[in-house]
């Protein structure tokens, strides 16, 4: 009981230190952009850009909506899709090798280079935004899952293999938790990189979107509303990786990345 109290007291502390940092950020910026007296398309003051949010709150909604489906849906993909090619790739040395260079390749290949062919091949719709936000977030979650589920400790599957433990046991009972701290790291910066692609890929062909209000308000001038859009996009963000950092402290509450320091035994 009182280490859950005191592992709730330190996200508390470490929620209110990023409020604190957050809000000195936003004084300094407000001070700057009056106190320098910058025109409001060059750097609009925090205040100017949380009114431009209220204002517009209908349309930013839509907008956040309609960006955070392919969102979602191309995260999920690559986490999927990724975690099963791993173990396809972790488990034969054979595929490693035709399957990894591959991998490489198209982690190589520009994205943005290959967005009109989306658009070319599959329209204007759905398709090639939940493409595009796929393959940006695929590779960080293939490679960080290769790596988990090849780093396990010899001694430790020796061990297991020792008590009479099957491979299906062995794999779910060592391998998987052994492999998940490392395979969360990966899915984390997925999620941090979903919401770039997703934008990234209303710049190319969007009527709607967050990235269609960014491409507006710059045509426009209105750093406010480019400045909103930016905040509304940042958000979905975040929000995305809390919740994959949420799922990670449900499913590996004993690893360390989990503990606070006053959880570390001295030696």
């Amino acid at each position: 009981m009182g280490k859950a109290v005191g592992s709730v007291a330190r996200r508390l502390r470490g929620g209110a230190q990023v409020a604190v940092t957050v809000a000195g950020f936003l004084i300094l910026w407000e001070v700057a952009a009056r106190g320098f007296g910058l025109p409001a398309y060059i750097l609009p003051a925090p205040s100017a850009v949380f009114v431009e949010l209220w204002n517009r709150r209908v349309q930013y909604s839509g907008a956040a909506l309609f960006t955070l489906q392919p969102m979602l849906i191309g995260f999920a993909a690559a986490v999927i899709v990724g975690i099963a090619l791993a173990l396809i790739v972790a488990f034969s040395r054979g595929m490693e090798k035709t399957v990894y260079p591959l991998l490489v390749f198209f982690q190589i290949v520009p994205k943005i280079a290959v967005a009109p062919l989306f658009i070319i091949w599959f329209g204007f719709g759905l398709i090639p935004k939940v493409l595009l936000v796929f393959l940006l977030s695929f590779f960080p979650v293939v490679v960080s899952a290769i790596t988990a589920f090849r780093s396990v400790d010899p001694d430790i599957m020796d061990l297991a293999r020792s008590t009479g433990a099957g491979r299906w046991r062995i794999f779910l009972r060592v391998q998987v938790p052994h492999a998940l701290p490392t395979l969360f790291t990966g899915i984390k910066v997925a999620a941090a990189l979903s919401a770039t692609a997703a934008v990234v890929a209303e710049f190319v062909a969007s009527d709607r979107g967050l990235g269609y209000l960014l491409l507006e308000a710059n045509g426009n001038l209105n750093t406010s509303m480019a400045f909103g859009s930016v905040f509304v996009l940042t958000a979905l963000g975040f929000a995305l990786y809390a919740a994959v950092e949420l799922v990670e402290q449900i499913l590996i509450p004993w690893h360390v990345s989990q503990r606070g320091h006053g959880d570390v035994n001295p030696i």
